[in-house]
């Protein structure tokens, strides 16, 4: 599909929207992608952090890098009631979010030549609208993580002998998994990897400890995915968009953690992805409801906010497929 073609078909999307109509338009759908994120009024007498004990709603704090969400209200009075005007005080990496190119900073040792640090990348609000929107290129290894989860009950351990998300098992995105789509690769496409492990999103304060990331034996691209993508991509001179995930940050838990408690050899797939001028949108939900569409022909719609010099951001995250 053209890039014109994406835009009249995300017109009318946000039509049928407005009026309320399930489906965007005959023949297609939209699939949410994003989690809710959790708000807190904030503390007395400090209106930067949030109070646990005063959610809004049913909300529970999630881990995140930064401090839980604060939403404060200022009543705007006029003669027939009052407008609520909310404040929000919000971690850009936090809940279904985007990554920006800039999001990390190489240093010497991690930079390849012929890209740019992190200083010349694109932030938030330098990015078009051409480089959040593009076709799905869908990896889909959710039976086969849900193959080990069976082997104890359904539920992850941090454990390997127990459930093995190990850069060495079968279990995470492996070269091979590249190698069946490289064909699909184009520019501007999003290479979308649902792991089916959304459905043990947050549910504790505790990071680590969480089963959405088990001790870091969590599903994600292994090193060698990483690797593999990186030569499909140089070699064929195509830039795509970026990656979704339905975990933590792209990278299986073991690329993620690196090789000791310092972070050495960590986050490989943003160590080498990010200078190339990929975006991440971590935390997603729902990628099942691709799998089952003709993914093929679905387009990602990642609603990232546009402040000035953003390192990344909670988006609102779309795709419109066909049924």
């Amino acid at each position: 599909m053209s890039i014109s073609g994406l835009v009249n078909n995300l017109v009318a999307v946000l039509a049928t929207m407005v009026l309320g109509y399930h489906s965007a338009s005959a023949g297609t759908f939209v699939v949410d992608l994003t989690h809710p994120i959790p708000t807190f009024d904030a503390m007395e007498g400090d209106p930067m952090k949030a109070d646990l004990s005063k959610p809004w709603a049913d909300s529970k704090p999630i881990p995140t890098f930064g401090g839980q969400t604060v939403l404060t209200f200022g009543p705007f009075p006029t003669s027939d009631g009052a407008f609520a005007l909310g404040n929000l005080v919000l971690a850009e990496h936090h809940g279904t979010h985007m990554d920006s190119s800039a999001h990390y900073e190489n240093n010497d040792q991690s930079m390849e030549p012929g890209y740019p640090k992190a200083d010349k990348r694109k932030r938030t609000h330098q990015l078009s609208a051409g480089e959040l929107i593009g076709r799905v290129v869908l990896i889909d290894i959710s039976a086969r993580v849900q193959a080990e989860l069976d082997k104890n009950g359904g539920r992850p351990s941090p454990d390997k002998t127990v459930t093995d998300f190990s850069n060495s098992s079968p279990n995470v995105v492996t070269a091979d998994d590249i190698d069946a789509v490289a064909h699909k690769l184009g520019n501007g496409t999003w290479l979308v990897l649902n792991l089916g492990w959304s459905q043990f999103y947050f549910d504790g304060p505790d990071f680590a400890k969480d089963p959405y990331v088990n001790g870091f034996n969590h599903p994600g691209m292994s090193k060698a995915a990483v690797d593999r993508l990186v030569e499909v991509l140089d070699a064929r001179g195509v830039r795509i968009n970026g990656i979704v995930a339905d975990n933590v940050g792209i990278d299986s838990g073991e690329s993620g953690r690196g090789i000791d408690d310092s972070w050495t050899r960590s986050w490989h797939a943003h160590v080498r992805l990010l200078q190339r001028g990929l975006k991440f949108v971590e935390n997603a939900a729902h990628l099942g409801q691709l799998a089952v569409a003709k993914p093929d022909s679905c387009t990602m719609v990642v609603g990232a906010p546009k402040h000035v010099h953003g390192s990344g951001g909670p988006s609102r995250v779309f795709a419109i497929c066909e049924e």
